[in-house]
């Protein structure tokens, strides 16, 4: 059984410039505008084929990013949206070494029980937000800010009842399983399956499954917690539209009325690339776009026993009930 864990690490600061690459001309050789052309085309990969021609993105994408690499821009990176291989090893060494020092825990190894990535992963992206140009979610809107509210107060006091903990405590949804998928603290994992007909997304964390129409058809009426998924393909890219969510979801402030797209293509044998848009205008006054980059693994997936049994939800409503016995026993006392 893997256990869940809540980390919080320090700002990581960078202050080396990146070396600008310029573009070089050499002599009796073609024409730039040609040889952009001709480089460009050299630099598309074409996918291997399913037997029914679609391009195979099936087997275990890990998608671990290294420690810190946050969503959105942080203020040591304002002005930079790569780093220099440099400014990354540097930046490597520093989160890992942040990550030593946040213990203890019951083992001499504090980063026993985490599996974040270690390498930056594609071309060394300071950051996941690809759009806005700033790097930040939008902000949110008024009714938004309200349903935060609303949100904070209910976890600030004991549980009423399951529904007032989070889908992930509650082993509904995974943290990072999403939709859409980030990297998070560990089960940094997804498989995709081909059919003809469909294709299956089945994450690690809290084996989340979707099974994703190819045909056209509408999306279901009922909400469901992690969405109604339709896919088609464009060109090599699979495109899958989610929207129907349920009224709580897993990602951070979002309604019912999010609307999801996100894109899966192989850059090369090794990389899958995946791009996620998320749309809600009760939450966000636009709409933002984010990367991350995912390496083609050998290993297994594994069940994920979250709770089994649910026991911590019990032990944690119990505590709830304790929790406010306390609070009537002291505000009798109070009273005489």
């Amino acid at each position: 059984m893997r256990c869940q864990l809540s980390t919080s690490l320090g700002a990581l600061a960078i202050a080396t410039a990146a070396m600008p690459i310029m573009p070089v001309s050499l002599a009796g050789q073609a024409p730039a505008a040609a040889k952009g052309k001709a480089t460009a085309a050299a630099k598309v990969y074409t996918p291997p084929r399913t037997a029914d021609g679609q391009p195979d993105l099936q087997g275990v994408w890990d998608f671990r990013n290294l420690i810190l690499q946050p969503l959105e821009r942080p203020a040591q990176f304002a002005t930079k949206e790569f780093l220099t291989e440099q400014e990354a090893a540097e930046f490597e060494k520093l989160a890992i070494e942040g990550l030593e020092k946040s213990g203890p825990f019951i083992t001499d190894d504090p980063t026993f029980w985490w599996d974040y990535g270690k390498k930056f992963v594609g071309r060394r992206r300071s950051f996941l937000i690809t759009d806005p140009p700033d790097g930040k979610i939008p902000p949110l809107t008024p009714e938004a800010k309200k349903r935060a509210e609303v949100s904070a107060e209910r976890r600030a006091r004991p549980a009423w009842g399951p529904e007032d903990r989070s889908v992930s405590e509650r082993c509904i949804m995974g943290s990072n399983a999403g939709p859409p998928i980030l990297p998070g603290s560990y089960n940094n994992n997804v498989q995709l399956f081909q059919t003809s007909g469909y294709v299956a997304i089945l994450n690690e964390m809290v084996h989340n499954v979707r099974i994703v129409p190819l045909d056209g058809r509408a999306p279901l009426r009922v909400p469901q917690w992690s969405g109604s998924s339709r896919a088609h393909w464009d060109g090599n890219t699979l495109v899958v539209e989610t929207q129907g969510f349920h009224d709580t979801t897993s990602f951070p402030n979002s309604s019912p009325n999010m609307h999801l797209v996100e894109k899966f293509a192989r850059v090369d044998p090794n990389t899958l690339l995946y791009t996620f848009t998320v749309s809600d205008p009760t939450t966000w006054t636009k709409p933002f776009t984010a990367q991350v980059p995912m390496r083609k693994s050998d290993e297994l997936l594994y069940e994920y026993a979250c709770h089994e049994g649910n026991y911590g939800m019990a032990a944690t409503l119990r505590a709830a009930r304790a929790a406010e016995n306390a609070d009537g026993q002291a505000s009798k006392k109070g009273v005489k």
